[in-house]
């Protein structure tokens, strides 16, 4: 199976401690965020995770405490870095982007660039941030992580209920905007080596030249594990949206970027309280036990296939 630690927040950023925990006692109990006293515990085995996948806006915190042992080894691992050219107004608490870009790079040289993706979202456009300032900012980005990614993986800002609370000022993307900046991220990519790819935006940008199919699927996943894997049908999360979403192990508002645009985070004061709550020695993220819990083991097997590695 495929477990996901990204989704609802950046566990590499704030929670690299308490994962190194994890691996090391080799299981996660993780509430619902539906149903409190729901609670799920995944085995972290490599015998039944065929893959881990990272989404990250700084890679670093983990990376520092793989130096003295890497419990991270056993593991295929696909990670996806978000960089971005938003200032601290938009992003107060992500890290430079030149570190951000060196970190992308360490991961590159260990893992492979099978295994580690660019993600440049989600774009929106202001008086700042107009399309000509994402144009130049998107090649300066491309040119240093030249020979490092060979996938870049953009969308357009999504207003959902939490972002218009939190980012109220700012508007969808019109499409044709959307189709100059695809057609602009594509020349510049093919100078780089580095294909776009759209993930739950319009099928109408393939005309722009893009790659439609969407950034967590099949193919992606196999080749960073390295083989075939016979994965289960699942429900898309969105119509227009074709990434398969696996077992996640993090939990909304507990994300401290505190970027203008997230969907996973409520409110400030929620993300602040719920991290007063976060034990590194606690098999939760945020927590512990309660009285009411209902614990199931989930269900876990290999999805590797007979046909054995790719390569």
């Amino acid at each position: 199976m495929i477990i996901n630690t990204g989704l609802r927040t950046d566990i590499p950023a704030f929670f690299a401690p308490w994962f190194v925990n994890r691996l090391r006692s080799g299981y996660v109990l993780v509430r619902n965020p539906y149903n409190h006293q729901q609670v799920t515990k995944y085995l972290l085995n490599p015998s039944v995770v065929d893959l881990l996948v990272f989404c990250t806006k700084n890679p670093q915190p983990l990376l520092n405490l793989l130096k003295s042992g890497d419990v991270l080894a056993p593991f295929k691992q696909f990670w996806f870095v978000t960089i971005t050219p938003y200032g601290t107004e938009i992003e107060p608490n992500v890290p430079d982007k030149c570190q951000v870009i060196e970190s992308f790079k360490q991961l590159s040289d260990k893992l492979g660039t099978s295994s580690v993706c660019w993600r440049y979202d989600p774009v929106f456009i202001s008086k700042k941030y107009d399309i000509d300032f994402h144009i130049k900012a998107f090649a300066r980005m491309a040119a240093q992580l030249s020979g490092f990614a060979e996938t870049c993986v953009i969308s357009f800002i999504d207003l959902y209920k939490k972002v218009q609370k939190n980012f109220s000022i700012i508007s969808e993307v019109p499409f044709e905007a959307q189709k100059i900046i695809c057609t602009e991220f594509v020349k510049i990519g093919r100078q780089h080596n580095i294909a776009i790819k759209t993930c739950g935006e319009s099928p109408l940008l393939a005309e722009a030249g893009v790659d439609i199919s969407g950034c967590m699927t099949k193919e992606v996943f196999e080749a960073a594990a390295g083989c075939k894997l016979d994965i289960p049908k699942f429900k898309p999360n969105r119509k227009e949206c074709a990434c398969l979403l696996t077992a996640d192990i993090g939990g909304y508002n507990t994300c401290s970027h505190f970027c203008r645009y997230c969907y996973a985070n409520y409110d400030r004061r929620t993300v602040i309280q719920n991290m007063k709550q976060h034990d590194e020695h606690s098999a939760f993220l945020i927590g512990g036990a309660e009285p009411d819990d209902i614990v199931t083991l989930a269900k876990q097997t290999s999805w590797k296939t007979l046909q054995g590695e790719l390569w």
